[in-house]
């Protein structure tokens, strides 16, 4: 009869550290010049689904055609829902704790994930408006938008 060895779990400490650049594609690198520039938020319309996506894209989700065109949505928001960071690692962007909620767009049939501030993490809740905040500095990227704060 076969015997078998049976391994223990165990865990590896380690620390990596990656650098790179990344090129946002047509439809985003419009959007981040936008923001930069002129503190704008642009959507990315399908006509044919009649839908407008936030943060833009080049394809539409749902019929694959070529999204061309950009339209100014925003920028106040309704807030689809949220989580609370609680706990801190090392990767994360800012102290724990911390609100990550999904924004949804006046104009945008879709959400994007960024910071909610400026509230207690009670007071937070599902349908709440807001509006964003500007990092003073702007650099061209999603960090250009601080965070998101209630109305």
């Amino acid at each position: 009869m076969e015997t078998k060895t049976e391994y223990q779990p165990f865990e590896v400490d380690q620390h990596l550290t990656a650098r790179g650049n990344y090129w946002a594609g047509k439809a985003g690198s419009r959007f981040f010049v936008s923001i930069r520039d002129k503190k704008k938020l642009l959507g990315s319309p399908c006509k044919t689904c009649n839908k407008v996506f936030w943060p833009p894209r080049s394809i539409c989700t749902f019929c694959f055609g070529e999204l061309k065109e950009m339209v100014e949505i925003g920028p106040l928001g309704t807030v689809e829902t949220f989580t609370v960071v609680a706990y801190a690692e090392p990767i994360h962007p800012r102290p724990a704790p911390f609100i990550y909620a999904v924004i949804r767009l006046d104009g945008a049939d879709t959400g994007m994930a960024h910071f909610l501030d400026e509230v207690e993490i009670d007071q937070v809740r599902i349908g709440m408006r807001v509006k964003p905040v500007f990092a003073t500095e702007r650099k061209g990227n999603i960090l250009d938008i601080r965070y998101f704060k209630p109305l």
